[in-house]
């Protein structure tokens, strides 16, 4: 125990030995310069005999040994030595001091060999010995009072906040696997990042630059095309990702049982782009599909209206659209039913439109409350109700997009064994408003018709997600798993998420999704994300410092394994995130901090050699014009053709 006692008899022994050091340096002196003491007249017949009996022993054979005997005992007495700690010694001076002191004190004896005058030649030899054994005293005193321990050589917790990570390379026919190399206590290792399961979904998070798709969506693409899986491709800034899908395909083709075909829908490049009706009625079984493609192109036209969803005036235009929609898809057995059509047959007069519309009995209680309004005079209800939603719609009342919307190249059923399809969808950041709606519409149909059983594995990716709605990405993310329906999300940040689809929607969607890849993060994002990858234990070190001693204190505790400010602070390419794992496929390490390693000079030769997205077909303005006008032409048949049943 640390007593007073102990401590008093510690000091005793200390200066003990140091005295010992000091005799035998001096016992040192007085044999190998005996003449000079003797005409000094320092000697004594008792010391002369006590140095003969010592010399026996041996220490006097050579001039080294008892200086060697000396210097170690002034060892032993400074290992024991507890000076007062001061944070101002550096080891670096001590040090000097103790070599510097070892130099002077070991070759002195040379000033023995100069031929000098013999009482010169003692007082120079014993001072610079003894310069020498002052100065290892002093350094070997300072290294005593060095603070040992320094706290502030890890200011920013990095080390203390490192922790194992999974180093195996975890395979399956579905998973996405992702090199990477994190640190572990100041060293870098290689591990994988494993994303075994792909149908529990995932979300990828990062501001502008953080890296989504160089180093984490196009390894998504690439490695589920290798492995066979039917796609969809949201690609926002179209063709980046896409080229990737296309070239990707060429080359792992062979790996499907069925070739895919590749498919595309660009509104800006329409010779590039297949056409494709949404609304296709051979794919919408009953009116509550109406009434889903509705509610998703009016919301995606209309953003204000996801957070009102139950309102009379929000949900009595979505009526209005569900009701044209399906009396299209009846109307001589779907032949006229496509978006264009929609937008222009709503266009027209109440006193026409009505009682068009009433000639299909199945959707009388759609529109029953607007012939009601009608034939009361109550105009302001009625355009309140219907307005909004002409309005709205009119602003896709454009001939490149009629062109594209009302042709048939190609269905969005992608994962059907037989006939399975890579199918991108391109945008444009500039018209996002516009193209994002009907772009949320052809979504909307394809998570309804991939969502069946004993259908091929298809994956869904969508590229910055909150620029398109559609309902229902809550159970699709639920339900579509035992479907084998992989869904990857790009988001740049939660508050995107909740200005785009409501606090209550971007919660389910932040907290369903079972593997999380983030980048760069802040504020409430990086807080929910540093909550969700838990705590680790870390050690605490504190440090007293008194007048005669230093204690330490050593400690753990549960502190956040990856914090918030660690989060808001990666590097581009740097991502944390957490996996799932499947019973068969156990993962203990889900947790990861890594940076995620890309060959970039073996990406940019590939992407040297990529292939451009071929020609669809050769279009010109005149056929995009006719096309236009066909389909306003159609509306006048339907109206010319139910004009009997109208008169009655």
């Amino acid at each position: 125990m640390n007593t007073g006692e102990n401590q008093q008899a510690l000091q005793k022994i200390i200066d003990f030995l140091r005295l010992l050091s000091v005799v035998i340096l001096l016992l040192h002196a007085y044999f190998f310069l005996y003449k000079t003491f003797k005409q000094w007249g320092l000697i004594s017949e008792i010391t002369d005999r006590m140095i003969i009996s010592i010399a026996s022993t041996g220490m006097f054979d050579n001039i080294h040994r008892s200086k060697l005997i000396a210097l170690a005992m002034l060892a032993v007495s400074l290992i024991g030595a507890k000076g007062k700690k001061d944070e101002k010694i550096t080891p670096g001076k001590a040090i000097l001091y103790i070599l510097t002191g070892l130099g002077v004190y070991l070759s002195s004896h040379f000033i023995l060999r100069f031929g000098l005058n013999a009482e010169i030649q003692t007082f120079s030899y014993m001072g610079i010995t003894a310069s020498g054994y002052i100065l290892i005293l002093t350094g070997g005193t300072w290294l005593s009072r060095l603070i040992r321990i320094r706290l502030g050589e890890d200011i920013f917790n990095k080390m203390n906040e490192s922790f194992p990570q999974e180093e195996r390379l975890l395979e399956n026919e579905y998973s996405i696997n992702l090199l990477a190399m994190y640190n572990l206590k100041n060293r870098n290792r290689k591990s994988w990042i494993n994303i075994i399961n792909p149908f529990r979904a995932l979300l990828v998070i990062g501001t502008p630059g953080a890296g989504k798709s160089y180093f984490v969506i196009r390894h998504v693409i690439t490695q589920h095309i290798r492995k066979g899986f039917s796609m969809f491709l949201y690609d926002f800034k179209y063709d980046d990702l896409s080229r990737i899908a296309y070239n990707t395909l060429l080359k792992y083709h062979h790996h499907y049982p069925v070739r895919p075909k590749f498919y595309v829908i660009n509104f800006e490049d329409l010779s590039s782009s297949h056409r494709c009706n949404p609304l296709d009625p051979s794919t919408m079984e009953d009116i509550t599909d109406a009434s889903e493609s509705s509610r998703t192109i009016m919301l995606g036209l209309n953003r204000d209206w996801i957070k009102r969803q139950g309102d009379f005036f929000v949900e009595s235009p979505i009526n209005f659209v569900t009701a044209i929609i399906w009396f299209l898809k009846k109307y001589e057995q779907g032949k006229y039913c496509t978006l264009p059509h929609v937008i222009e047959l709503m266009q027209l007069d109440y006193e026409m439109l009505f009682p068009l519309l009433r000639t299909e009995h199945e959707i009388d209680v759609l529109i029953n409350p607007f012939e009601s309004a009608f034939r009361n005079e109550a105009r302001e209800q009625l355009e309140g109700q219907i307005a909004s939603a002409k309005i709205v719609m009119a602003r896709l009342s454009s001939p490149q997009l009629y062109y594209v919307l009302s042709g048939n190249d190609f269905t969005l059923d992608i994962n059907v064994p037989e006939k399975p399809k890579i199918v991108c969808m391109g945008n444009n950041p500039q018209k996002q408003q516009i193209y994002g709606a009907v772009l949320s519409l052809y979504i909307s149909r394809v998570i309804k018709l991939v969502n069946k059983k004993y259908r091929q594995k298809s994956s869904l990716i969508f590229d910055e997600f909150p620029t398109i709605y559609f309902n229902g990405i809550d159970s699709l993310i639920a339900t579509a798993r035992s479907n084998k329906v992989a869904t990857t999300l790009g988001v740049q940040d939660y508050s995107q998420l909740k200005k785009d689809y409501g606090r209550d929607q971007a919660e389910v969607i932040m907290n369903i999704v079972g593997n999380v890849v983030s980048g760069q993060v802040v504020g409430d994002t990086a807080k929910l994300l540093s909550e969700r990858f838990g705590k680790i234990v870390q050690e605490r070190k504190s440090v007293s410092i008194n007048r005669t001693d230093t204690s330490v204190s050593r400690s753990t505790q549960l502190d956040s394994a990856i914090p918030a400010s660690k989060i808001a602070a990666l590097s581009s390419g740097e991502f944390v995130g957490m996996v799932a794992d499947n019973p068969e496929q156990k993962i203990d390490l889900k947790v990861f901090h890594s940076e995620i390693l890309n060959d970039h000079e073996a990406l940019r030769k590939e992407e040297r050699s990529y292939r451009q997205i071929p020609v669809v077909r050769k279009i010109s303005h005149q056929e995009i014009q006719e096309n236009y006008y066909r389909i306003k032409q159609d509306i006048s048949h339907i109206i010319e053709d139910r004009l009997p049943e109208i008169v009655k």
